[in-house]
């Protein structure tokens, strides 16, 4: 259809919505679009919709199949892909399972002993910006190291290989940016490189989720050293790249618009509803979460034949004035906030305890640390990164 237009859909900077947004949600809640593989998907922006459809399992994540969009450039399909081991191979009662004995290693109170460590480490690099001097940027200073190392503190990964993940990390997340031979190799690289890890964690264990892991293969039969490796790389890759992303577009927001800075400084009790509301409010969230049906479904008041591929918006979604008052007002207040950011219904994020702990943790030392941050540069001229599934900042230059 010559008129479907392409996705995902150009920022006109990089916090601000597509203008696309309001207009879909108003006119064309399930709207035909052509993903960057050349597909077409149908896009589910209103709130409703998008929470119907991640809470629905019978909306699955099998993407694999024959008439399925294929979501990116490369032939491997992403990290949407289905994979014969590890969590995305998971699905129906077979992923609850796995929740549930990832949720007995992941516990909130591994967590919470995490927080010293994580204040800590935020320390540490904002102690070496202060020394570098103003301007610094924040995405390379703070950002991307310190959900690096959190995550390879949790699993038990060796602190000095933390600088070969990010490489690894974005071609799994590549939308349009690499080739796929060069893919293939990272990947390769990263395969082989957890497959050690694992070896020695199973050697010798350590108190780290990997090691805790591998204790329930002799309990589960669904817990295989084979979904170990699958889960300890897609929690690696979900850990560093959303959440690093995140912090960086976090604190441009916060400084875009100096009023929510300033009241942060005044009530730091603030900082826990201000990290959800900054997480409802990302202009920038990248690609949304694709479904595939199997089954004739309405969504929204339109008919869904077997073979739909649907991408959910959650972005859109959290910008719907039906759901939010004053949905395009950044309120570091706003309380209740059920965003969607996270998904919803048996898919929603793993780690999002984790990602919520980090965030809260970075933003309570920059506030105690550097009262008088501030954007170097107009919020207008911070530039996107292109070419991946999640979306972020490029760099985010700031003085104090």
């Amino acid at each position: 259809m010559s008129g479907t237009p392409d996705y995902p859909f150009r920022n006109p900077t990089a916090l601000e919505p597509p203008e696309e947004w309001a207009n879909l949600r108003e006119s064309h809640p399930v709207a035909p679009i052509r993903l960057a593989s050349g597909d077409e998907a149908l896009l589910l922006t209103r709130y409703d919709d998008v929470k119907q459809v991640l809470s629905d399992p019978r909306f699955t994540r099998h993407l694999d199949a024959a008439n399925a969009a294929r979501t990116t450039t490369n032939a491997s399909g992403g990290p949407f892909a289905q994979r014969k081991s590890g969590m995305a191979a998971s699905v129906g009662e077979g992923h609850q399972r796995w929740r549930r004995l990832v949720g007995r290693a992941f516990t909130a109170k591994r967590v919470a002993a995490m927080v010293p460590r994580m204040t800590a480490m935020s320390e540490q690099l904002i102690d070496a910006m202060v020394a570098q001097g103003p301007p610094a940027d924040l995405v390379s200073g703070l950002g991307f190291p310190l959900p690096v190392w959190v995550i390879c503190d949790l699993l038990g990964v060796p602190n000095e290989d933390r600088f070969r993940f990010a490489y690894w990390s974005d071609t799994l997340m590549n939308l349009s940016k690499y080739e796929q031979k060069e893919i293939d190799a990272a990947q390769a690289e990263f395969n082989e490189y957890f497959a050690a890890h694992i070896a020695a964690k199973q050697a010798q264990p350590g108190d780290d989720l990997i090691s805790d892991l591998l204790a329930l293969v002799e309990e589960d039969d669904l817990m295989t050293e084979a979904v170990v490796l699958g889960t300890g790389q897609s929690l690696l890759v979900a850990g560093h790249e959303t959440t690093a992303n995140m912090i960086g577009k976090m604190v441009a927001m916060l400084l875009a618009d100096r009023r929510q800075w300033e009241r942060l400084l005044a009530d730091p009790s603030l900082v826990r509803s201000a990290v959800e509301e900054t997480l409802r409010f990302d202009a920038n969230p990248g690609f949304g979460m694709p479904r595939y049906i199997t089954e004739e479904l309405e969504v929204g008041g339109t008919t869904l034949p077997p073979g739909t591929t649907v991408v959910c918006s959650m972005a859109s979604a959290n910008r719907d004035g039906q759901a939010f008052e004053d949905a395009d007002d950044l309120d570091v207040s706003r309380s209740p906030n059920a965003h969607l950011s996270f998904g919803a219904g048996p898919y929603s994020c793993v780690g999002q305890a984790l990602a919520r702990t980090e965030l809260q943790t970075v933003l309570s030392v920059l506030l105690r640390r550097l009262p008088s941050l501030e954007l170097a540069v107009p919020a207008r001229e911070l530039a996107r990164r292109e070419g991946l599934l999640v979306g972020g900042l490029q760099q985010v230059p700031v003085r104090w």
